[in-house]
């Protein structure tokens, strides 16, 4: 994690927080409802804590690189952990701010009272007694710690805690806030208003009877962050998903990187802690009285009001798979291209339905990444094994987070008799395919399915994703050399078509980008315009500096972090880029290079990170049927033209919205998409 020269790169993990501060502009957005709102904190919630456990861990880690080593390397981690902090802590304010002078405000209008245990009347006091002894009481674990003396003291990744304080300041009691088995809030009952609380408030108002021999001064919420790095050894030495699924405890019992609490711990108080936990100074972070805001995304509406919400959107039926009953015949016809959340997955899941009940198909071929934990897609699967087809599915063990998930499922395949492949040392297989192989007329024919997004149906509704069906027999018969890579029979897929990292996208992209820079030199048309989620490789961000230089213009639409910097004289003034956060998640890739004139159209599972070019097993494909691409486009070209959800990306980092000019038109374009394919689809 070298740190790149500042006046050119941005630093990545210092960019992810600007992504994050989008996240929260749309939670402080009163276009968006009053529960999207706090939807969006949720998610800005959960977004830090996977960052503190994944990236700022490895910060740690660098710390334990011996110094003259750290100089050599240009590794700075002390110092940039510091800006994290900084910019961490400014953030949290801003969210403190949203939440008690926006939300609880506007919940209030609604007549929805979100209230602490201090305002409880008589007859939510007597309620709040009756679920603590009856319902929350028996999950509660407690401690009373002596200060003077050694206290074996550990506290689980991300469970929320009451750190105690009493008037003898020799003694701290730690008592922790059952989420898991209770939930996190809790309905009171009220005759006039709609009222809630949460859990932690009702164990407040009843700590006095855990801690009865003792005078309670204090009562601060604590949360601690654990590295989520698994840290296998590299060395293939035995079977790696029993490996990974050995150990996933770790995630449980890792160091620590993290110590969220209640800014109004008293400084003494805080010093005791982190004697008691082992922690140093960089170790604590101050919040609000309340932490684990992702809570929020299971927040009752008891007023079921419609308005408080997103409208719902309900999916476009697919001009040509809507009507089919033969998705073959379909897809030999014509590729046949899918766009989610505006399309329904079921499309997906009924073509495998159709290939395990289909006679002449003989095989099905399958890379899973994340995988839902029941789904009609995984229930296909194990009915193609039952009725003797061969199954081979490649499970990624090594997806952050999924891991324990998707090891299950890749053994419940095996004991079907499914062909089960796991991950690799070292290389993640990230690409999203499928290959059907059906006897026709004597001879096997490959149907294929390449997409940006994962092969599950929960989050295809949240998620932003292209993917096309093809009979394409060139892409097919690469992707089917893929698979024997995966498979072990083939050491590398000889691909003229498709884009296959670590193999040939870095090259390939190379040749794509250099032959913009001599077009333009030639007076030809060039032009690239590339959608992504985040673009960090050095050389990939050095020769875009250099197209720019060139005289190529260059249009990017990066939904996450981004290393390169746009609009800098003398380096990548040509280069314009913008972000787009709103009601669903930008996940999908299109590549767009001029060519003078002939377009050159990618699209796949790879960002411009040396991680999917060089460490993962990825695959990006041209669209070469004429009307997919043009749909490509101009779906790319309605996201372009952003003028309510796009975020500006310059060297200021200030998240400015993309400025409309009077009297232009608003366009927020996961609506105009949404608009663009029901049109296009049902007219």
């Amino acid at each position: 994690m070298q740190e790149p020269e500042r006046s050119h790169y941005r630093h990545r993990d210092l960019n992810w927080l600007s992504f994050n501060e989008r996240v929260l502009q749309e939670a402080e957005d009163k276009l968006n409802p009053l529960y999207e709102r706090i939807r969006f904190l949720a998610i800005f919630s959960s977004n830090l804590d996977e960052y503190f456990r994944v990236r700022v861990s490895q910060l740690r880690q660098m710390k334990k690189v011996e110094k003259s080593l750290r100089k050599k390397l240009a590794l700075k981690p002390t110092k940039l952990t510091k800006e994290i902090l900084e910019e961490v802590k400014r953030q949290q304010e801003k969210f403190g701010d949203i939440y008690y002078k926006q939300i609880i405000p506007e919940l209030a209008y609604h007549d929805i009272y979100l209230i602490e245990s201090s305002h409880f009347n008589a007859e939510q006091k007597k309620f709040a007694v009756n679920l603590f002894q009856k319902k929350i009481s028996k999950h509660i674990k407690f401690r009373l710690l002596n200060l003077d003396k050694e206290n074996d003291l550990f506290l689980e990744n991300a469970t929320l805690y009451f750190l105690v304080t009493f008037k003898n300041e020799n003694k701290f009691g730690l008592v922790n806030i059952p989420v898991d088995s209770c939930g996190r809030f809790v309905e009171l009952k009220d005759k006039n208003q709609k009222t809630i609380t949460f859990l932690d408030e009702i164990v407040r108002f009843e700590l006095h009877t855990i801690f009865p021999e003792e005078e309670i001064t204090g009562i601060y919420e604590i949360k601690l962050s654990r590295d989520a790095e698994l840290y296998i050894d590299d060395i293939y030495d035995g079977p790696l998903a029993e490996k990974i699924y050995d150990s996933l405890k770790q995630r449980t019992s890792g160091q620590p990187t993290r110590l969220l609490h209640d800014a109004k711990m008293p400084k003494e108080v805080q010093k005791k802690t982190r004697k008691l936990l082992n922690l140093g100074k960089i170790d604590m972070m101050p919040g609000g009285k309340y932490h684990n805001f992702n809570d929020f995304f299971s927040f009752p509406d008891p007023t079921n009001n419609p308005e408080l919400h997103f409208e719902k959107l309900p999916p476009i039926p697919h001009k040509v798979l809507e009507k089919s009953d033969d998705y073959f015949s379909a897809i030999a016809e014509k590729d046949q291209a899918l766009h989610f959340p505006y399309m329904s997955f079921d499309y997906v899941e009924n073509f495998l339905e159709q290939a395990v009940q289909d006679k002449d198909v003989t095989d099905i071929k399958i890379s899973l990444y994340r995988v839902a934990d029941e789904s009609k897609l995984t229930s296909c699967l194990l009915e193609a094994l039952e009725m003797g087809k061969n199954v081979t599915v490649f499970v990624e063990a090594k997806a952050r987070f999924d891991e324990k998930n998707n090891i299950i499922w890749g053994r419940k395949f095996e004991e079907k008799g499914a062909n089960v492949i796991y991950s690799y040392p070292k290389v993640k297989v990230h690409s999203k395919i499928m290959l059907i192989q059906r006897m026709e007329n004597g001879e096997s024919v490959n149907y294929s399915y390449i997409g940006t997004g994962n092969f599950n149906s929960e989050t295809s509704e949240i998620y932003c994703d292209h993917a096309i069906f093809t009979a394409n027999q060139k892409i097919a018969k690469e992707l089917l050399r893929l698979f024997k890579v995966l498979e072990g029979e083939l050491i590398v897929p000889r691909e003229k078509n498709l884009l296959i990292s670590p193999f040939s996208t870095r090259q390939e992209f190379t040749k794509l980008i250099y032959n913009e820079i001599e077009n333009v030199r030639e007076g030809k048309k060039a032009k690239i315009t590339a959608k992504m989620n985040s673009l960090e490789d050095p050389e990939m961000v050095e020769l875009l500096y250099k197209a720019s230089n060139a005289g190529v213009k260059i249009r990017l639409l990066v939904r996450g972090f981004t290393c390169l910097i746009p609009g800098i004289k003398g380096i990548s003034e040509n280069i314009y880029m913008t972000s787009v956060v709103d009601r669903y998640l930008e996940h999908g890739r299109i590549y767009i290079f001029e060519n003078d004139g002939d377009e050159k159209i990618y699209y796949g599972s790879a960002d411009l990170m040396s991680r999917n070019l060089d460490r993962r097993i990825e695959v990006i494909s041209p669209v070469l049927d004429k009307d997919v691409a043009q749909e490509f486009k101009e779906l790319l070209a309605i996201q372009l033209e952003d003028n309510v959800k796009a975020r500006v990306q310059d060297a200021s980092e200030e998240n400015r919205y993309v400025e409309r000019v009077e009297g232009e038109k608003a366009v927020r374009s996961q609506y105009e998409m949404y608009k663009y394919l029901k049109e296009k689809h049902t007219s």
